[in-house]
């Protein structure tokens, strides 16, 4: 059989390493699975019943070949707020619009413009998710009792301090073990994962040493069920598709982010290149199809996707094998999961919200003391203190407004007059000066895009062009504005429109074929005039010239150009070591 496309030369030997890095992948993602669920505010069980559904769809269908998809730290706010407010079954509902969404976002194509997505809203959106995992886990660590979860940072934080009192020492206990394993393993056994050895060797400790000491995921959830998972109905109504479609929409958002986000990282680690808008399609169809085994949001999970590479994958059959073998252990050992001790989860989510901080890059941000800085630092407070779809949609208006305020700012308009000293004359601003200066022609470049966010800084120039009563012609130099919009525009013409009112031709000069086009298509070619366009500044100064009132240039001493000894009456002649001084030929006595 001849393999394809993302199978392309496969063959026994790549079946073999596909078959050690799911099996690795997949030991590493069940600790992983019940610790996000936990965290979540949901079973388990439905941790493992997302990592097996959506951890084989997404490497079936996705576009990338490495891909490994499941519940990931990153979701964790959300759809803890979700469950706290909506209740579980809604959260179904939300990741099943959310799958329709991403579907959509992949059939339109739509998988490139995630990646405009500014780089300090992501990074202060994923430090904020981070504290709120860490901070989510002190309680499960310190084994504090009759814990009230709460929306918000503060309230959760206070609720900790009131519970201090009813802290299990024999909970701390098995957190330092598990957290020992995770900071060791690594180090004396770096083949082996961290998160299982750390769950094995306290839950190990916590039933011989003190059994009954220390809560666990049986008697906190019950027993998790063996065998496949079972179909879970969700309901579809109008009025809980308008309540959960907000929701969706953040899920789909940072689904989408996070997946593209670690395919990218896949194909650094490997040389290759996945298909983002395929990618959003595997993800969407996983979260539309994970919700009716009961199982909760999924997108793909960097960590492991690094893992499953290292280990040695080739294909998107690792993460399918991966899948498989999440759920064998479910059917032949969920019931000894229930001995699992919540005080175990908490130092590998902990990990987890270290390890997804990036508290270097969020350092180097901050260093910059830029417009970035202020996003980066709102978007972190907000998704700390309030809620991540808040922050998201503050940071990216944020970043929306200084772009364009600093894209406004790149705009220039400045006078300029030809070089003598340049042998082809051309223009340049630092030869203008009070006494070299024609007061019936002026010369601009304009420099930047003319758009909404710098055309009033434009119209604001009006004034500095109305140079003088005597002024019979503006040449606009125009090469340097690559973009033009109605805004823009509008503004454009109502400057023409008050320079032409005083007498002033407006001469246009090496426009660019956007801003040309938009002229034509709003009749703005036609109340300048299509004669007075030109390709070089030259051409059109020949023609300014013709419109010079003759008897205003008789005399005049300012030799702002070439010809202007012809129209003066005098001669120019350069002062020694100056640039561009005119002077008077001796012998000529000025009118």
């Amino acid at each position: 059989m001849k393999w394809s496309g993302r199978y392309s030369g496969y063959n026994a030997g790549t079946l073999r390493k596909d078959l050690i890095s799911g099996c690795i992948v997949g030991i590493v993602a069940i600790p992983l699975g019940m610790a996000f669920a936990i965290a979540s505010g949901v079973k388990p069980e439905y941790g493992l019943y997302t990592t097996i559904v959506a951890g084989i769809l997404i490497s079936l269908l996705g576009g990338s070949k490495f891909q490994i998809g499941g519940p990931t730290g990153a979701f964790i706010p959300i759809l803890l707020a979700i469950v706290m407010q909506y209740g579980y079954e809604n959260l179904l509902v939300a990741g099943f619009l959310a799958g329709i969404i991403l579907l959509l976002m992949g059939l339109l194509r739509l998988g490139t413009l995630i990646k405009f997505i500014p780089r300090p809203v992501t990074i202060g959106f994923t430090a904020g998710i981070a504290v709120t995992i860490f901070s989510g886990q002190i309680a499960g660590f310190l084994g504090l009792q009759n814990m009230e979860r709460h929306e918000y940072f503060f309230e959760n934080m206070r609720e900790i301090v009131l519970r201090l009192p009813s802290l299990n020492l024999f909970s701390i206990l098995t957190a330092c073990i598990c957290l020992a394993a995770l900071l060791l393993t690594p180090k004396i056994l770096p083949k082996v994962p961290g998160s299982l050895v750390g769950i094995l060797v306290s839950t190990l400790v916590a039933l011989w040493l003190f059994p009954g000491k220390v809560a666990t995921i049986g008697s906190a959830y019950g027993d998790i069920p063996g065998g496949f998972p079972g179909l879970h109905p969700i309901s579809l109504t109008w009025d809980r598709i308008g309540t959960m479609l907000q929701p969706a929409l953040i899920i789909a958002l940072l689904g989408s982010i996070e997946s593209l986000l670690s395919a990218v990282v896949a194909d650094g680690m490997t040389g290759t290149r996945h298909n983002s808008n395929r990618e959003l399609v595997g993800q969407g169809i996983a979260n539309m199809v994970t919700p009716f085994f009961g199982g909760i949001p999924a997108t793909g999970a960097i960590a492991r996707t690094a893992t499953n590479i290292k280990n040695g994958a080739v294909s998107p059959f690792s993460g399918i094998i991966h899948g498989v073998v999440v759920l064998l252990v479910v059917i032949l050992f969920a019931p000894y999961a229930s001995n699992i001790p919540l005080a175990s989860m908490a130092p590998i989510l902990m990990m987890v919200a270290w390890n997804m901080s990036e508290r270097k890059a969020f350092a180097k941000l901050l260093k910059t003391r830029t417009s970035d800085t202020v996003i980066l630092l709102v978007t972190f407070l907000l998704t700390v203190f309030t809620t991540l779809t808040t922050a998201v949609e503050v940071g990216l208006v944020m970043a929306v407004l200084l772009f364009i305020k600093r894209m406004g700012d790149l705009l220039s308009v400045d006078k300029v007059l030809p070089d003598r000293e340049n042998l082809r004359e051309k223009v340049a601003t630092h030869v203008v000066a009070k006494d070299h200066d024609c007061p019936q022609v002026s010369i601009f470049t304009v420099d930047g895009p003319l758009f909404f966010g710098a055309s009033q800084t434009f119209a604001d120039l009006a004034s500095i062009m109305e140079s003088g009563p005597d002024l019979r012609a503006v040449i606009l130099r125009m090469g340097k504005v690559p973009f033009m919009d109605t805004t823009g525009e509008a503004h454009f013409l109502a400057l023409v429109k008050r320079l032409q009112g005083i007498g002033a031709s407006v001469i246009i000069s090496g426009i660019r074929p956007q801003p040309q086009r938009l002229l034509i298509k709003t009749g703005g070619l036609n109340v300048i005039g299509e004669q007075l366009f030109f390709e070089h500044t030259g051409e059109a100064l020949n023609y300014a010239l013709k419109t010079l009132n003759g008897e205003k240039c008789r005399g005049c001493r300012h030799f702002a150009f070439r010809e202007c000894s012809g129209f003066s009456g005098s001669e120019y002649v350069a002062a020694p070591g100056s640039q561009s001084s005119p002077r008077v030929r001796s012998g000529q006595q000025p009118v």
